[in-house]
């Protein structure tokens, strides 16, 4: 309890330090899910009734994942140098692998009777995108969105190894003198918002299901 309230005393003694890191971190966080949910979205839905290149894929992006961060961080620096970037690049490749997966798993959910109807009411492909395959693999998809999410906030702590920034800045700080106060000024606001993400995330997803 002492080091939580030195922790506390510590982010009102200086709010400055810590809400540009604060903000950092959360720009980051923001970029590299966006870019993800751009790659990884239409990829779902462009290879998930295409069995083969549905399997090359989201095999490709599982091997991505399987790269330590730090490993893509060293091999991104010599091509963007040190700071965000890298950072967001690490970031990406931790995301789109869940959403990849579960954009896949929503189309393929939508029971093809449907959408034979579909056809048979004389709808494109285009309206069928739109008015029934993408509303109903919403749900799937936010559940992908809250597994990246929680995995880039965390993740974003290692951003601070090579100049990028963020909440990590404090836990580094923190072992390299350590300070468990300081650690625990980046180490509480990060686990606050991976379940903030969680909760979030998860009652949309159950509201959107319920309303499919």
């Amino acid at each position: 309890m002492t080091i939580l309230l030195e922790a506390i005393r510590w982010i009102i003694d200086n709010p400055g330090s810590f809400f540009t890191a604060f903000n950092q971190h959360m720009l980051m966080c923001a970029i590299s899910l966006g870019i993800a949910l751009v790659i990884a979205i239409p990829l779902g839905f462009a290879v998930a009734r295409r069995p083969g290149a549905a399997f090359v894929s989201v095999n490709i992006a599982g091997s991505l994942r399987s790269i330590p961060s730090l490993a893509i961080l060293a091999a991104a620096m010599p091509l963007l140098g040190i700071g965000l970037w890298p950072s967001v690049l690490a970031l990406i490749v931790l995301a789109i692998p869940p959403l990849l997966l579960n954009t896949i798993v929503g189309i393929r959910e939508i029971d093809p009777a449907l959408l034979d109807a579909a056809r048979g009411m004389g709808m494109g492909k285009r309206e069928i995108l739109w008015q029934i395959e993408f509303p109903l693999a919403v749900p799937s998809m936010i559940a992908g969105i809250r597994t990246s999410a929680i995995q880039v906030i965390g993740g974003a702590a290692l951003a601070s190894f090579i100049g990028g920034g963020g909440l990590g800045d404090f836990i580094n700080a923190g072992i390299a003198i350590m300070n468990m106060p300081r650690l625990i000024v980046g180490a509480l606001p990060i686990a606050l918002l991976a379940i903030f993400a969680e909760v979030f995330f998860g009652w949309l997803e159950r509201t959107l299901t319920l309303r499919r």
